[in-house]
């Protein structure tokens, strides 16, 4: 058995584009089935739960469709907050100080993976 974190394949690196749309994955969130996604800003990929910090509901108004307009914020399509996308905190809207939950992405190979935690996990076989 190996002792290096797990890496769970999401998408191929070029999948995303800079301010484009993301790509979505299945996991356990605190034992409930969930998302996550992954989007790339500025160059590099960057993923967390997909889930409001305002009200706990996923974020893109299409699948997929994360950022607003202008492609500077990563946008929840139900009550507009809007989060800074290097970081996941809340830049204006109801979210009032709160952050999306980050998940640690490595990407390698043309590949992007994400990386379980105490929190997020795989989903259940």
């Amino acid at each position: 058995m190996s002792d290096t974190v797990d890496e769970i394949l999401i998408c191929a690196s070029d999948a995303i584009e800079n301010g484009g749309k993301g790509v979505r994955f299945p996991l356990t969130a605190g034992g409930e089935d969930a998302t996550g996604f992954v989007v790339r800003h500025g160059g590099a990929a960057y993923a967390y739960l997909n889930r409001c910090a305002h009200v706990p509901i996923e974020l893109d108004w299409a699948e997929g469709e994360f950022f607003e307009s202008s492609k500077l914020y990563i946008m929840c399509a139900t009550h507009g907050a809007v989060y800074v996308p290097e970081t996941g905190q809340c830049a204006g809207g109801p979210c009032r100080g709160g952050r999306l939950r980050p998940i640690a992405v490595v990407e390698h190979d043309q590949q992007i993976y994400w990386q379980p935690d105490e929190y997020v996990r795989p989903v259940r076989a």
